[in-house]
Parts: C-alpha cells; sequence; structure tokens
C-alpha cells in the first residue's frame, strides 16, 4: 500500500472536502454526538461523509519543534500497537500522546504525536515502515506542528 499524500490549499477543493472535515471536527470535539447530526449540520449527506471521511484530513504547520500527529487504524491483535511505538522510538522521535479507542469490528483508531526533530530517518519512510508492520491496517498523517 504505497500512498502518496499531497498538500493542496483548500480553496481549489470542492466544498465538500471542507464539509466532511467540518463535520468530522464536530463528532471528534463532541458538539455533535451522531454522524446524521454532523452531517444535517455541515449539510451533506451520509453517505458523502463515509466516502471520504478515511480519505480527508487537515494538516497544520506551525513553526519549528517538528510534532507529527498520524491516526493509524490497527487490528485488534496483541502487540500491534506496541510495534508501531518500537518503530517510532527506534527511528528517534520522542512520543508525546498516544489516544487509542475501543476496538470495534476487531480494529482500533489509534493517533499518536510525536516530536520528529531527532528522527534518523525521513517521515514518509518510517510512515511507509509503519503500514508493513503486522496489525497495522493504515496510517494516515494528519498534523504537523512546529513550534
Amino acid at each position: 500500500m504505497n500512498q502518496k499524500y499531497y498538500l493542496i490549499d483548500k480553496n481549489v477543493l470542492p466544498e465538500i472536502f471542507s464539509k466532511v472535515i467540518e463535520a468530522k471536527r464536530l463528532l471528534q470535539t463532541g458538539c455533535c454526538r451522531t454522524v446524521y447530526d454532523a452531517t444535517k449540520a455541515v449539510g451533506i449527506s451520509r453517505s458523502v461523509f463515509y466516502k471520504y471521511k478515511d480519505s480527508v484530513h487537515v494538516f497544520v504547520e506551525k513553526d519549528q519543534q517538528n510534532i507529527i500527529t498520524i491516526i493509524l487504524y490497527l487490528s485488534d491483535e496483541v502487540g500491534a500497537l506496541s510495534q508501531v511505538l518500537t518503530l517510532i522510538s527506534s527511528a528517534g522521535a520522542s512520543i508525546l500522546t498516544i489516544n487509542q479507542n475501543i476496538p470495534m469490528n476487531g480494529i482500533a483508531p489509534v493517533s499518536i504525536s510525536f516530536i520528529t526533530l531527532n528522527m534518523e530517518m525521513e517521515l514518509e519512510e518510517l510512515l511507509q515502515q509503519m503500514e508493513k508492520l503486522s496489525g497495522v491496517i493504515s496510517v494516515k498523517p494528519v498534523a504537523k506542528e512546529r513550534g
């Protein structure tokens, strides 16, 4: 699964992508409790939300400390998260936060933020290695901050 990611000015994209991101924000912040409520609030259908929700993410860049946040989907199997954390650590990154949700249907969503300042490999290489780990279903970079 050799995925490529692009940074694109939201002004050149169809408005639907911004609405999907806003619906995701409403759900994450608790402003809306259900997908139905969030999609209704932003004016899109649930089918559009489900079609794009895993492919559209906000990328935030600030100034200096090199903090990256990724979202992973892991199989609910022993050691899956441990392998990811070991890889991040062995690359020279410092983990700041880990948030693992309860697995549903055998899949656990996990977000991890880490400092890349002292990493000994490129971020893209790290993400590619992560995707190859047993139990890793997908990896998506979400935010990069420099502070």
